[in-house]
Parts: C-alpha cells; structure tokens; sequence
C-alpha cells in the first residue's frame, strides 16, 4: 500500500509496507536519459523528498490495515475512550423483526446529540419506544467500500491503486493518499477531501508548442480559503504528473534542478514548482530566420530545416532556455549570420539548388554557400547544440527569400525569363497538339478506309455466296425434276409394259372385241363427239404423206431460186 504524506514529493509508483512507509524515502528514476555517459542530473543540492513523520503523530487518525474498515474503526474507538471522549460505535445491539434495516456491507449512521454513532453490525434496531433514541436520530447508511464517509468529524477515506485522495487537515496541511486508507475524527476542525484524482487520466494535456507532441498530463488541486470576511481564493495544494515513456520533467526548488522520469508522480511541496515537460525523440521542424545581409548588404532570408534530439534536458534548463527549439534558434541565426556576411549576393544568387551534386566541383564560386552551410554550420551547430544537451542530425537550407532593389531586380528579370520559357513552352505544346491532332485525323482516316474495305468484302462475298446458293438451289431442283420426269416415265412404261402384257394374255375374241369398243369410248370422249378420226394405214392416210412430201420439194425449190 502506497501512502503519502504532507509536503513531499513523490515519485513512481512505490509500494511499502503500512509499518514502515513513514520511514521510507520515494525513488527517483535516475536512468532515463539514453545517452549512459551523461553527468549529473541534478544541479545544486539533491531535493530532500522525505515523507514526514507528523501524519504518525495526528490525534485520532487511524490507517486501514488488511484488516478492514471495522478494525480500524474499533481501534480509532478505543482511542476516543481512553481520551475520555464519547465512544464512536454504538452499543445498540440489532434484532431481527422490527426497525431500520443494516445488512452486511453496510455501516448506520447516528446522530448522537452531535457526536457521531456507527452501526456496524447488520440486522434491524427499532426505534422509539421499543429502543431508547433519547437525544438520537438515524441518518442514513453508507457502504463499506466507499471512497469517502464524512459525518460529523468523522472522515473515512478508501483508494484503490489508480486513485489518489488528497486531503487537508484541520490545521491545513495537505497529504496525499494512494492505494491506502484511513479513519480520523477532528477534535478541532476537520479533515478536508480535497479531490479524488485518477492517475493514469489527468485533465490538462501538455504539448510542445512548437511540434504539437504530447509531453504529459497534468492535474491541479485547489484549495478554497477565506482571506477576510468577503474574499475567497482558492490555492493550488497538490500537482499530479503523468509523464509517458521516452519523456521527462524539471521540478524547480531555487537554484536547485532535479530530473523527474516517466511515470506518476504528485507534488505537494510548495517549495518545488514544475519546470517543464521535455521528450527525449526526435523532432524536426522548418525554421523561417530572421533577414541576414550579404557582404554587399543584399538582405536574404532562409528557411532551415532542424532535426534534433534532446538528450541531457538539464543543461537546457541550466543555459535558461524553456525549450530546444529556443536554444536552437538562436544558435542558428547567429552562425548563420556570420557565414552570410562574408558571402556576395552573386554567390548565392547562382546555387539554384543544394544538394551534393553541387559539391562536386570545389572550384566553382557558386558553390561557396553550399560548402560553408554543409561545413563550417553543421559542424559549429553540432558542437553549439552539445552545450544544450541535444545532438544536432541533420540542418538544411529548404528556401530563401532575396530583398532590396537588386533583389527585386534579379526577381523581375528572372520573371521575365520565366514568362518567355512559359510563352516557348506553350508554342512548343501548340504545335505538338496540332501536330498530334493531324496525326488523329490521318488515323481516323485510315481506319475509315480500312473500314469501307471491309465493308465492301463483306458485301461481294454475301453476292457470290447467294449466287452459289442460287445456282446449287436451281441444280437441285433440275436434278430433282429431272429423276421425278424419269421415274415417272419409267413408272408409266412400266404400267404400259404391264397392261400390254396383260391384254395379250386375253384369248377370248369377244374380250378382246370389247376391249376395243370401249378404247373407242374412251377416245371419243377425250376429243369430242364431232371429231373425225382419219385411219393412218388407208388411202387416205398415203394421200395425206403424198400431199405433205409435194408441199416439202415445192418449198425447197423455192428456196433454191
């Protein structure tokens, strides 16, 4: 259990035991900066962060062991008897049918004519007139486990291991409780729970102005205290500390420093005041300089880029500066004032860039800012920042503003050469879009063509294509006509065939005779009754070919003619 006393400094984390932490003197972290060679943290004489021995001695006040709030009230009981003062606990003994109601947990509240009376048995204690409440009368209930129990002087204070409980006495002072508690009764004034502070989740944050990191919380207890009859002020009396890894503190006492490393830590000695909070990373920033003149007076002013490491805060704190970056600047403006100073304006004016390639070659006068900003500054910068407790990684010219009328000058003429690259960059672009959109359009063009091409391939090879179905489709069917004609000539010589044969068959002159009548039935129905039918083996017939063959050589004859 961790207990702190009045006007003490307290840091980390320690654990005690509840006989010996009175005697026990805090720890400081004296291993928190990375570099191992680094002298003394403190400067001056060591703080003397004791806890004192008074709270031991107050009258009345009893710390809660293993044992629990109980015990420590029936010790604290004990004490107010053998002060001749009236008892704490109440003698009522609880009963089990009737009254106000204790369970176990919990403690009862009595006003005993102004002195306060515990309940602190459960069960039920009847009232008036089963029970003697003569000058008595039962105030409420409070739990066990709570944090704070005031009643009437009695004041009874519980903290687990993240909170801490800072209180003032009757006479004032102010201590600090953490992961502990305590039971006391003000005889003469009272015992005052100023704030219940949670460690690990301060209110105020604390951040680098300059690089916006976060380099703490913070939290102030304040005390009210009545001056005069109308004026109330309120003091602070306790300043609790949360500072993360990698980071660290400068508590104040005088002339006297002391390094604070991360963790939780609580002031009350008005004595001791906060420094500063300080990271031990690596930061980097853009620093604008103030103007500096050049050897023939051209005012220029540079933008710097600073990366650093503070490593031995102390020195800081010693040479007066509040942060590295106010030591840092001011170290820089000076060295770079005097490199400045014995540079032209010419010199600088002709590094366009700053880079190594510009380092190459010694003998170039353009170079002589370059070489003077990677050497002579680096180097006294480097060995500047050592006195400061910061080791100095790296330092560059980003930017640089010339001012005056050269300056202003050398800007318009370097305006106007600007302007004429622009107006030949944009003549140059013109062209090349004129010439890309020509190339555009050929190519549009060739695709057309090739498209048309394409188009008309397609159109002859459908022609040839339903030609060719055409054709075959005329084939087909002549071939298809061609073997129906066939086999129904076939199919017909065939019929023929067969019905010449079977009318040979027949022997019977009368069938036969009738055969024939009926053919001439048949052929006179086909050509008509009036039809005259000429027999082609008679007279008649060889008159007709007579006729006919005449008629023939009477036409070829004249024809001969």
């Amino acid at each position: 259990m961790s207990n702190y006393a009045d006007g003490s400094t307290v840091v980390g984390d320690d654990s005690r035991d509840q006989q010996d932490f009175l005697k026990s003197k805090p720890k400081v972290n004296d291993d928190l900066l990375p570099n191992p060679v680094s002298p003394k943290k403190r400067v001056g004489h060591p703080f003397v962060n004791s806890i004192e021995t008074e709270l031991e001695e107050r009258p009345f006040f009893v710390r809660i062991g293993k044992d629990g709030l109980i015990a420590a009230l029936q010790k604290l009981d004990r004490q107010l008897a053998e002060s001749g003062r009236p008892k704490l606990l109440s003698k009522k003994v609880p009963t089990d049918w009737i009254g106000s109601e204790i369970t176990p947990g919990q403690l009862g509240l009595i006003n005993h004519g102004g002195s306060p009376k515990i309940l602190t048995r459960p069960g039920r204690y009847p009232g008036f007139p089963l029970r003697n409440w003569w000058a008595r009368s039962f105030e409420g209930k409070k739990g066990l486990s709570d944090t704070v129990i005031e009643f009437l002087g009695l004041t009874v204070v519980q903290v687990s291991q993240n909170q801490a409980a800072v209180i003032s006495d009757p006479q004032n002072h102010i201590f600090v409780i953490k992961n502990a508690g305590f039971v006391c009764f003000a005889i003469e004034g009272t015992y005052d729970v100023l704030s219940i502070v949670d460690q690990t989740h301060l209110s105020q944050s604390v951040k680098d102005k300059i690089t916006k990191s976060t380099l703490g919380w913070t939290h102030e207890v304040t005390m009210k205290s009545k001056t005069n009859a109308q004026e109330v002020k309120e003091y602070v009396v306790a300043t609790f500390l949360n500072i993360p890894a990698n980071n660290c503190a400068i508590l104040q006492r005088g002339d006297d420093l002391e390094l604070l490393g991360a963790g939780q830590s609580v002031i009350t000695n008005p004595s001791v005041t906060l420094r500063g909070l300080y990271t031990l990373g690596e930061n980097q920033i853009e620093m604008p300089t103030k103007d500096i003149f050049t050897r023939d007076q051209v005012p220029v002013s540079l933008t710097i880029y600073l990366k650093w490491q503070l490593t031995e805060p102390l020195k800081l704190t010693t040479h007066g500066y509040n942060t590295p970056y106010d030591a840092l600047r001011d170290k820089t403006q000076s060295i770079l004032t005097q490199i400045v100073a014995h540079l032209d304006y010419s010199a600088m004016v002709k590094q366009r860039s700053i880079g190594p390639d510009n380092m190459e070659d010694g003998t170039d006068p353009s170079s002589a800012f370059l070489d003077a900003l990677r050497t002579r500054a680096m180097d006294e910068m480097h060995e500047a920042a050592l006195d400061y407790g910061i080791v100095l990684k790296d330092l560059a010219v980003i930017d640089r503003q010339f001012k005056g009328e050269i300056a202003s000058t050398m800007d318009k003429l370097t305006t106007r050469a600007l302007q004429a690259q622009v107006e030949a960059a944009n003549v140059d672009r013109e062209n090349s879009n004129k010439v890309k959109q020509e190339e555009g359009a050929l190519s549009v063009a060739r695709i057309k063509a090739q498209a048309r091409n394409t188009q008309a391939d397609s159109e002859a090879y459908s022609v040839v294509a339903a030609a060719k179905a055409q054709a075959q489709r005329t084939r087909i069917e002549a071939e298809a006509q061609a073997e129906a004609t066939r086999l129904a000539a076939q199919a017909d010589a065939e019929a023929i065939r067969i019905k010449a044969a079977a009318d040979a068959q027949v022997s019977d002159q009368f069938a036969r005779e009738m055969e024939l009548r009926r053919m001439e039935v048949t052929k006179v129905r086909a050509y008509g009754a009036k039809t005259v039918f000429v027999p082609s083996d008679g007279p008649g017939a060889q008159m007709g070919s007579a006729m006919a063959m005449g008629m023939a050589a009477g036409m070829g004859a004249d024809r001969r003619s």
